[in-house]
């Protein structure tokens, strides 16, 4: 079941790297929540199923482009940790790039929680694994 959630996630990053935001949650659940309490920008909060793709073009919305960049793909049974950077370039051809890690939790093939931590450690101590 782990690697099928592996290629879960990594199907919502293409997904998402490709600017199909409908392609990049298909496989959440119903309850799915978006955890964004970590965050440090705008968007620091939880959400449902029904407010991330308002926070995603908001988000995407105020940049020329984002692409996000995954380290490695960290199998944690029903849990996939995956360290990123962040590509984003914006209006005035200023380029940033962001790190962090997401924790993604999967249940019976559905994504029922992304949260975003600012640290890799954060991020696999949540699912019970360490370095």
């Amino acid at each position: 079941m782990s690697q099928e959630n592996v290629q879960i996630v990594r199907a919502a990053f293409e997904a998402v790297n490709r600017g199909d935001m409908d392609g990049a949650w298909v496989r959440a659940a119903p309850d799915f929540q978006l955890d964004l309490s970590r965050a440090l920008g705008p968007y620091r909060g939880v959400y449902g199923l029904s407010d991330v793709r308002r926070v995603a073009d908001e988000f995407w919305g105020t940049w020329e482009s984002s692409r996000f960049e995954v380290d490695e793909f960290l199998d944690a049974g029903n849990h996939v940790v995956t360290p990123f950077t962040n590509l984003i370039k914006g209006r005035e051809a200023i380029e940033v790039q962001t790190r962090g890690a997401w924790a993604w939790t999967i249940v019976d093939g559905a994504v029922t929680r992304l949260c975003l931590y600012q640290e890799r450690v954060e991020a696999l101590e949540a699912v019970g694994l360490s370095e």
